[in-house]
């Protein structure tokens, strides 16, 4: 079987004004092209869709991910395909990818086998540079903190309640903790810094929740950069910084047009974490797409106690999208792992392995049928050494929970491996749908965190120590109590502790830091030991990907 991007290279792309005109009837005069296989749809252009009536939205989501992978993307971009094939008019919105896992340990965010975007090398480097314009954009408002402090600090800027941080699109953990301003008066003030990854800066969360250039601008004002000495908060806009910020952004906002390896339209754009941030890609992307095609299958990071709950409780409760249906990706070696299973041995039959994580699954299902209140289906990446009694077995405890079992093939077999789970997807569609919220806007701040962490993750308790406490009560006191809170801990795991597989219950999450998002409008809750600058892993990716003969290789 070829790679992923020795299939990718062998795609036969359509030029993307074609795809856009004769797929979503967008003519070429409103694309902004970057070449001929990849370009913005303009911003006027997507204002005139407003009046048309939405599609029906499908999330993507999953289990707890693994070593062993789970293919949630290539999902995603499958069940696009595999709708179109059985006659449906419909699009997929994705993540951009970040360049810390492209060159890390993760891999890229393109799809796999014959479910896979394209230009895959292109999305999964520089794209269009829309991630360096956002970390221009945080780190002009980082260089004019400084600058202010270094002449004058005219607003009385505390340096010890500097909130801000600069960025880079790297897992670079040397960047962690730093001090900044050494060599003299010449280079400012020295104070102690850090760096986080792009997909982390507050940023990328204003860019990926701004809905117009207008709303993207007041929000990029309303950024609480740190405090006085008074502790009254001091915003970007008081640093006269939202302006520039805007302009340097002004491109990007635009969502990007691809294709899938089948021709049909994609957006991709944007890319936060849900393990650090909120995990989806940009509003702009996914309204338009509503308005553009009859369905819309979406995705969003991780688990869907990550991706899943943020995907809801902050992005749709920001904007009003409600998703129709829910598909939640699995395989048999991901479950046989949460099983206990070592990952070199998960490709065996183990009945007794995959009973023991299907718990893992079936606390999912519950979250995404019961707490968020969503019709499902569950998908499993079908591989050939899947047996029938596995099979059997996940298909039996699933029906007792009223979840279909649906085996996909879209990675061997492009589209029409899904196309049974498009159908049911289609019947999920055509069924009331009723999302609902895990806490309600009304919420104390120290309730939304309860509420998430025993209705989602079934902890026993929340801690946190006596200074973090104090502080969610001054945002609550300083009237941010109606935010959202968004959860910033492993993926791996329902609870904080990453090795612990399955489904545990009764643990406590504690919360260590607590961080304000003043222009995307939620609150971060920092719990475990989760970073928000990754490292690399001791043999990087990077270390396989090459330009040999000018051609890229190792890229997945």
């Amino acid at each position: 079987m070829p790679s992923d991007i020795d299939i990718a290279q062998a795609a036969k792309m359509q030029r993307i004004a074609k795809v856009a005109l004769e797929k979503l009837g967008i003519a070429e005069e409103h694309l902004e092209p970057y070449g001929h296989y990849k370009a913005k749809v303009s911003l006027p252009f997507l204002d005139t869709l407003k009046s048309k009536k939405n599609g029906k939205l499908i999330l993507v989501t999953a289990i707890s991910p693994t070593p062993a992978g789970e293919g949630k993307t290539t999902t995603t971009v499958g069940l696009g395909d595999a709708l179109n094939h059985i006659g449906k008019k419909a699009m997929i919105c994705l993540r951009e990818p970040s360049l810390g896992p492209v060159f890390g340990v993760k891999g890229g965010a393109a799809g796999g086998g014959y479910a896979q975007i394209v230009p895959m090398e292109d999305i999964n480097l520089h794209f269009t540079g829309d991630f360096s314009a956002i970390a221009l954009a945080n780190n002009l408002l980082a260089a004019m903190i400084d600058n202010h402090i270094s002449h004058g600090n005219e607003l009385g800027i505390d340096v010890r309640r500097i909130q801000w941080k600069r960025v880079v699109d790297m897992n670079d953990r040397a960047l962690r903790d730093i001090t900044i301003g050494l060599g003299g008066t010449a280079n400012g003030f020295p104070r102690q810094d850090g760096f986080d990854i792009v997909v982390a800066s507050e940023v990328m969360a204003i860019f990926c929740l701004s809905t117009s250039l207008e709303d993207l601008k007041k929000r990029l004002g309303s950024i609480v950069i740190g405090y006085t000495r008074e502790q009254k908060p001091v915003h970007a806009r008081d640093l006269k910084a939202h302006g520039a910020m805007t302009v340097l952004l002004k491109d990007a906002l635009a969502p990007n047009l691809v294709q899938t390896l089948e021709n049909n339209p994609a957006f991709v754009h944007g890319g936060p974490f849900a393990n650090i941030a909120h995990g989806c890609n940009s509003v702009l992307a996914t309204q338009s797409a509503l308005k553009l095609a009859d369905y819309v299958v979406t995705e969003a990071g991780f688990g869907a106690d990550l991706g899943a709950e943020k995907f809801l409780d902050i992005k749709c409760r920001k904007t009003g999208l409600k998703p129709s249906a829910a598909v939640i990706v699995a395989t048999m070696r991901a479950l046989k792992y949460h099983g206990g299973v070592d990952v070199k041995e998960v490709s065996k039959e183990n009945l007794v392995a995959l009973e023991k994580g299907l718990v893992n699954l079936e606390r999912h299902v519950e979250n995404v049928s019961k707490v968020y209140g969503i019709p499902c289906v569950v998908s499993i990446n079908k591989f050939t050494f899947d047996t029938e009694a596995e099979i059997k077995l996940v298909t039996e405890r699933m029906k007792k929970l009223g979840a279909e079992v649906v085996l996909a093939a879209h990675w061997g077999e492009g589209g029409k491996g899904a196309a049974e789970l498009a159908k049911i997807v289609v019947g999920l569609c055509d069924k009331p749908s009723s999302p609902t919220f895990v806490y309600e806007d009304a919420d104390p701040l120290w309730e939304k965190i309860n509420k998430i962490a025993k209705k989602v993750y079934r902890a026993g308790s929340v801690t946190a120590d006596a200074k973090v406490k104090a502080q969610i009560q001054k945002l609550q006191d300083d009237g941010y109590g109606h935010y959202p809170v968004c959860v910033a801990k492993t993926q791996s795991s329902f609870s904080t502790n990453a090795a612990a597989r399955g489904a545990p219950s009764d643990h406590v999450v504690n919360v260590r830091e607590v961080r304000l998002a003043a222009g995307a409008e939620f609150v971060v809750m920092v719990c475990g030991d989760i970073m928000t600058m990754p490292g690399l892993p001791k043999v990087p990716s990077a270390e396989k990907i090459d330009l040999i003969d000018g051609k890229v290789v190792g890229l997945f």
